[in-house]
């Protein structure tokens, strides 16, 4: 049974939607067909929806991200297997980055769980705009602009943001790499 439509809407703003701007780049730097990268982008949200209102997703953006790369390769594959050229395009996309093991990968993990706590603990007005900062690299005055606010107001809000972030760091460890 699907979730209430207003229910799967915020939780689809809440876990889905803010990565759609990394997705895309994500995708764009793998795949040069700007059009089918649209097509990748709504089928991939498709499937998490569909996965999300079948039970709860441990990770969403791990999933997105996992779905968009399998959904890249399925279309890489149908091209390929129409044009009958070589599969070297899809290893040269490095999709699948085999240079970290699982223990670099599970620290990799565990220091985006402590950084996003980190961001998510922070006030509102400066989570949000450390969030444009550094994760959509928005300018200074691209922030003030589109949040009403002075470029003065970004700059002590960002300093704020990173000291409570580098507070909250020293507070809850990090993340194990210097308990010996």
């Amino acid at each position: 049974m699907l979730p209430p439509q207003s229910e799967q809407a915020r939780w689809f703003a809440a876990h889905i939607l803010p990565h759609e701007a990394m997705l895309r780049a994500w995708l764009r730097r793998r795949f040069e067909a700007g059009a089918e990268i649209d097509d990748i982008v709504q089928e991939a949200y498709v499937r998490v929806l569909r996965v999300h209102a079948a039970g709860t997703l441990v990770s969403p953006k791990a999933f997105l991200f996992a779905t968009a790369r399998n959904l890249l390769l399925d279309r890489l594959r149908r091209h390929e297997n129409s044009r009958t050229e070589s599969l070297g395009e899809i290893d040269a996309l490095n999709v699948l980055d085999e240079r970290d093991g699982i223990p670099e990968t599970v620290a990799r993990n565990q220091e985006l769980v402590l950084l996003t706590e980190a961001i998510r603990s922070l006030p509102t007005r400066c989570r949000q705009i450390l969030t444009l900062r550094k994760l959509y690299g928005l300018s200074q005055r691209e922030i003030a602009a589109r949040l009403g606010i002075s470029e003065s107001t970004v700059s002590n809000q960002i300093t704020i943001g990173i000291e409570k972030c580098t507070d909250f760091f020293a507070a809850h460890g990090d993340g194990g790499r210097n308990q010996r």
